[in-house]
């Protein structure tokens, strides 16, 4: 790669996976864009904590794109801005095709005419909807249950075609549970509303919420509650560099699926918090929400295998207390300032 074409656009950068992706990308020596509407990005991270050069825009604004892209010998583009809330999907589903489709449509034909063709992105397990099996790997048939999914899967969908007819390359993974901050604590986990469960749990720990709910505890799992699998933010960030660096050196479309290998039932993310606390985390037992399966968990045999990624901060411990070291900075003050 030559050294004009050094420069890698990060769409959504300034939210918490993808300014993970940043500080990564960064540490490897690449120096980056940002382009985010800031509709749930941070300024003061992607500005004072990353010091990356921003832009504020969307997707869809064409002629942004084009401007970003003569202005900047752009390598590769990785792409996280997407709207993300399942829930939310499902009652506007039409705010989530306009943006995760048309939005990364109007980006993938801007990369085309300024002859871009390295595509990082950033799609979800939601594709494979209810699998038949607990443990998922990226061979297993996909049929989302919500917009938000099917969203992700036709962009997965789009990046195939494109892969065919104008020999566009992308890197697309397929995450788990993302979850954690930088071991740092320059960065974390910031979402308004916050619909995760570690975070979650770590509020209570500070007390801006009362308490926490598990929802359903008669599952056929060994204490009764769901499992999942969370993977640190930090190890989800290295397989993107891993990813683009495939891209660059010649590799082929492909797809992965982004997992710790491990699966951690809800009572254990609590009791893990309660240790890494110190602190007292009321729970209250609720019923089940239609929908959740039992137990998920993600094989990643492929990612190792092809890009030589493997997970450094696997023990949910771990995750947790990097967690922690950000939620107590960033919102464990009067002023909830931070970062």
């Amino acid at each position: 790669m030559s050294e004009e074409k050094s420069k890698i656009l990060v769409t959504g950068g300034a939210g918490y996976i993808g300014s993970h992706a940043v500080l990564a990308l960064q540490r490897a020596g690449y120096e980056v864009v940002i382009l985010d509407n800031l509709v749930y990005g941070h300024r003061d991270l992607a500005e004072k904590v990353l010091q990356a050069e921003l832009i504020v825009g969307d997707t869809s604004d064409r002629s942004l794109l084009d401007s970003v892209f003569a202005k900047h010998q752009i390598a590769a583009v990785m792409h996280f801005a997407a709207y993300a809330y399942v829930g939310e999907s499902v009652t506007d589903p039409a705010k989530y095709y306009r943006n995760n489709v048309l939005g990364t449509l109007s980006l993938l034909e801007a990369m085309l005419a300024a002859k871009v063709n390295k595509f990082v992105f950033s799609s979800t397990v939601a594709t494979y909807g209810i699998p038949k099996t607990n443990i998922i790997t990226e061979e297993l048939s996909q049929n989302p249950i919500n917009p938000y999914g099917a969203s992700k899967l036709m962009v997965e969908r789009i990046l195939s075609d494109f892969d065919l007819a104008y020999n566009f390359k992308s890197v697309t993974f397929r995450y788990f549970n993302a979850a954690g901050a930088d071991p740092s604590g320059l960065l974390g986990e910031d979402h308004s509303p916050e619909t995760h469960l570690i975070p979650l749990v770590l509020q209570t720990a500070l007390g801006l919420r009362d308490s926490i709910s598990i929802f359903g505890t008669d599952y056929p799992t060994a204490d009764g509650t769901c499992i999942r699998d969370y993977i640190h933010v930090a190890d989800l960030a290295k397989a993107h560099v891993l990813g683009l660096e495939y891209l660059l050196e010649g590799g082929k479309t492909d797809f992965f699926n982004l997992g710790n290998g491990n699966g951690f039932s809800v009572k254990e993310v609590i009791e893990t918090a309660r240790q890494v606390t110190g602190r007292e985390i009321k729970a209250k037992l609720d019923s089940r929400r239609p929908g959740d399966p039992p137990a998920l968990v993600g094989s990643s045999d492929k990612v190792r295998e092809i890009l030589g990624w493997s997970p450094q901060y696997s023990d949910l411990a771990d995750i947790i207390s990097h967690a922690w070291q950000w939620h107590e900075h960033r919102h464990g003050s009067s002023s909830g300032q931070g970062g």
